[in-house]
């Protein structure tokens, strides 16, 4: 029998709230659950420990990232990484024709990616020769590949971006990685459908865990006097199709249409959150294909999201999910006169839309009962470590 209280890390990174609020509904089920991140991202996402200040030199961050993955490997009975990664993040090589910009450089990359690939090896290694139970949960660009996406959606966020962003030399990495994370994975999440393409058979979906029911309290009025408040939230420009949004929503000033526009980038979670309340509707991604976890956010407040859902990636979510998708949907050709329609849209309808998005998040995105399953997830591969 395994003892009552198991003790599980949630770690390295803080992405959207999901692990942070997973391991306090995991506690919420009799579990030691704690979530530990390297570092504090600019949205201010609470986690239990925080290893690095942002003053830190790369010596200390290093002296500190190994203490964790000891501590890590000394007081959890089960790892459950986030984002793709184990606490020792490896850094990628770097190509030969990096040299060009000045050997010093090239050779503290090379030397920097040995380290951080060794360290991984290590830390992976150590995990399973002391019997600990490591699962893994992929969460958008740590899997998600530009020349898969380029070669088999006919809209993708890899038709957008730059190099910068997908390039042969990240692909490639990411593919080694998810070979060498599926080796070690007891199991391995995915929280965007799209990702199941690419990671291994074993893979399953599992819907965003980010919120708390009762911390968003939905309200459904939408005024008949006052324009339509459309919210819109990019991380990133390119990749949720922002430029697009901006010309329909000018075009459709320019024809007399009344509207405002509610644009939030670089804020905090908190403050954001204030934002959200505000407005009627929210347009999400346009290129990715499913929905992020601010779309969570916004129809468990009672808002309609407007966003672009891939048919092709909703084999891999449960067939009742999938007719259960309260969106309005859109897409980069189309958003133009989605958002016409919308706004002479009779606001009863609109707020009817806001209710089934409510009611879409508490069947599928209660946070108790993702960690439930999980649990039980944890259960068979501690009674298998046995």
């Amino acid at each position: 029998m395994i003892k009552n209280k198991i003790r599980v890390l949630h770690t390295p990174a803080a992405v959207g709230g999901n692990i942070e609020n997973l391991s306090f509904s995991l506690r919420q089920l009799g579990l030691e659950s704690k979530s530990l991140a390297l570092l504090q991202n600019k949205f201010l996402y609470h986690s239990d420990i925080i290893v690095w200040s942002n003053k830190d030199s790369l010596i200390i961050r290093e002296i500190k990232r190994v203490k964790a993955i000891f501590y890590e490997i000394m007081n959890f009975d089960l790892i459950h990484f986030n984002f793709g990664t184990s606490m020792a993040t490896p850094n990628c090589y770097p190509s030969r024709n990096e040299i060009s910009r000045g050997i010093k450089l090239y050779m503290a990359k090379m030397l920097g990616a040995f380290y951080t690939n060794i360290l991984q090896l290590a830390e992976l290694n150590l995990l399973r020769l002391i019997n600990k139970p490591i699962f893994v949960t992929y969460q958008g660009d740590d899997a998600r590949q530009g020349d898969y996406c380029l070669a088999n959606f006919e809209i993708s966020i890899a038709s957008q971006v730059d190099e910068s962003y997908y390039n042969k030399k990240s692909d490639n990495f990411k593919r080694r990685q998810i070979k060498r994370i599926t080796k070690f994975a007891k199991k391995i999440y995915a929280v965007n459908p799209d990702l199941l393409h690419v990671l291994p058979p074993s893979a399953r979906f599992i819907p965003y865990s980010n919120i708390s029911l009762n911390e968003w309290i939905p309200s459904y009025k939408i005024s008949n006097k006052n324009p339509l408040r459309i919210l819109h939230a990019p991380t990133h420009r390119k990749a949720k199709g922002t430029d697009l949004l901006l010309h329909a929503l000018d075009s459709l000033k320019i024809e007399g249409y009344k509207f405002d526009l509610i644009l939030v980038e670089g804020v905090s979670n908190s403050e954001a959150k204030k934002m959200y309340q505000s407005a009627d509707i929210l347009v999400d991604q346009l290129f990715a294909g499913w929905y992020g976890g601010l779309a969570v956010e916004l129809m468990a407040l009672g808002k309609p999201v407007v966003v672009y859902i891939r048919d092709t990636d909703l084999k891999f979510i449960p067939t009742e999910m999938a007719n259960d998708l309260p969106f309005i949907r859109a897409n980069p050709t189309n958003i133009k006169d989605v958002l016409k329609t919308i706004i002479n849209k009779p606001r009863h309808e609109l707020i009817s839309t806001g209710r089934k998005s409510r009611a879409f998040v508490e069947k599928w995105h209660d946070p108790m009962k993702i960690a439930l399953e999980i649990k039980n997830d944890y259960l068979l591969a501690l009674d298998g470590s046995k």
